[in-house]
């Protein structure tokens, strides 16, 4: 009889355990997720826009943020260089020095430019997961 409880037991940790983590992946917080794989997942966004609006606050942190500031936000999160020149690429010559500029660049990937609002909680919640609370700061004094 104990042996059948305590196997019940262990099968409904299991299946629990299970369903943490499928959620969490579903969610885009699982501990692989890069930023715009959690970016696409929690708000519907494509790959190509979350990567594009990643490198878009990247661009703005780099142009309002002091060299060493913009290195910590840049050293929390990972392939920053690679959503920078996606940036690049994509937006050409929109300017990036003020909220207005990163709004525009979000609207020329089709997105709303309320979308930054929606994108900076998420932004700041994985940076601070990835163990950078400096930089989660600095990103959300800049994007407030």
């Amino acid at each position: 009889m104990n042996r059948n409880l305590a196997f019940a037991a262990l099968l409904v940790w299991a299946v629990l355990l299970t369903a943490c983590s499928s959620m969490q992946s579903m969610m885009g917080m699982g501990s692989g997720a890069s930023l715009p794989a959690t970016l696409s997942n929690q708000l519907g966004v494509s790959e190509s826009q979350a990567t594009g609006g990643t490198g878009a606050i990247l661009a703005f942190a780099q142009q309002r943020l002091a060299a060493g500031d913009f290195d910590i936000v840049a050293k929390a999160i990972p392939g920053s260089e690679q959503y920078l020149g996606l940036a690049k690429q994509l937006l050409g010559s929109v300017n990036i020095s003020d909220k207005a500029g990163l709004q525009s660049a979000f609207s020329k990937m089709g997105m709303a430019p309320d979308m930054l609002s929606k994108f900076t909680p998420i932004v700041t919640d994985y940076v601070s997961k990835a163990g950078s609370d400096q930089a989660s700061k600095l990103l959300a004094g800049l994007l407030k």
